[in-house]
């Protein structure tokens, strides 16, 4: 009964069950052995339950920094921008020819559609190395997520009673830590640099409209409408604190929503016919995956015009 017992606690989970485990009078001989032979039926048919996680899995630890599959993935996919902005630079030539004139094409494409939104190549300039990054990386991440052996290779681990497997690589941008961070990342960046455009007084007037409080004593003889229109648009300011925080959670919600319904629609296809059905919503994700990085980017774009554009402009 001693073997019995011990075996059973292997394999419940809450501490309220490990605790039932060792009461005799809770459970009997006959019940354990139950629960051994349904373990023995279950490890013998070998299987293995593959669950759709909402959470990222942690694939091992740095002292006790966890390090998840959908950060390994990101990891990836700097350290190839890194190697092929390394490989690339060594070799620009005044006369541009094979890939180096592929690259300068999709830059001035791309500073075409910047224009088009800053009214100002000078503006488009000074935006791009972060507009472009961020839609290069969210690019590749969400691609990266349906390239074959991310979310097929990995370990099995039990999970309540049950052997589940846990995939190495996953998508980073379908764990929403990492849409949160890059929405942080454009909102406070761009937030950042309208201080240093506008001015730290004039951009915090924006949010907390001090200035328009301060000249109500001095404007109510001449304009005493000013007593019902300025305390407006210093609580207009306020709302504008709420605009900041529902940027970040338009932007991190919206990538994270549509990238993991990707995954877990090709996952369901696969399910009910592994060869050729795929193929289709494959390249729908190619496509979705391409929307969702130019959305992201110009949206950012937009952003950073607005934080750095002066309030009567």
């Amino acid at each position: 009964m001693q073997t019995e017992e011990h075996t059973i606690h292997e394999v419940t989970d809450t501490p309220a069950e490990n605790a039932a485990v060792h009461t005799n009078d809770e459970i009997t001989a006959p019940e354990a052995a139950e629960v051994l032979h349904g373990q023995e039926e279950h490890e013998e048919a070998g299987h293995v339950a593959h669950e759709i996680s909402l959470a990222p899995e942690p694939v091992f630890k740095i002292g006790n920094f966890t390090v998840t599959n959908s950060l390994i993935n990101s990891w990836a996919v700097v350290i190839l921008l890194v190697i092929f902005g390394i490989v690339l630079s060594r070799k620009i030539s005044k006369i541009p020819r094979g890939i180096q004139n592929a690259f300068e094409m999709i830059i001035e494409a791309a500073l075409s559609v910047m224009d088009s939104v800053t009214g100002s190549r000078e503006k488009s300039q000074q935006f791009f190395p972060l507009v472009f990054t961020l839609f290069i990386f969210i690019l590749i991440n969400n691609w990266l997520g349906i390239f074959p052996g991310i979310g097929s290779i990995g370990y099995t681990a039990m999970h309540h009673g049950h052997e589940t497997f846990v995939p190495y690589f996953r998508g980073a941008t379908a764990d929403i830590n990492t849409t949160l961070a890059l929405a942080l990342l454009a909102v406070i960046g761009s937030n950042i640099l309208g201080f240093i455009v506008v001015g730290f007084w004039r951009y915090f007037n924006k949010f907390v409209n001090i200035k328009e409080i301060l000249v109500i004593p001095k404007k109510i003889l001449k304009e005493p409408t000013v007593i019902i229109i300025n305390p407006i648009k210093f609580f207009v300011g306020l709302i504008e604190i709420v605009s900041e925080i529902a940027k970040v959670a338009s932007l991190s919600f919206r990538l994270f929503g549509n990238v993991f319904a990707g995954e877990v629609l090709l996952m369901s296809i696969a399910a009910i016919f592994a060869f050729i059905l795929p193929v289709p919503f494959m390249f729908l994700e190619i496509l979705v995956g391409v929307i969702q990085a130019l959305i992201f980017s110009m949206l950012t774009l937009v952003y950073l015009t607005v934080a750095t554009t002066a309030e009567e402009h």
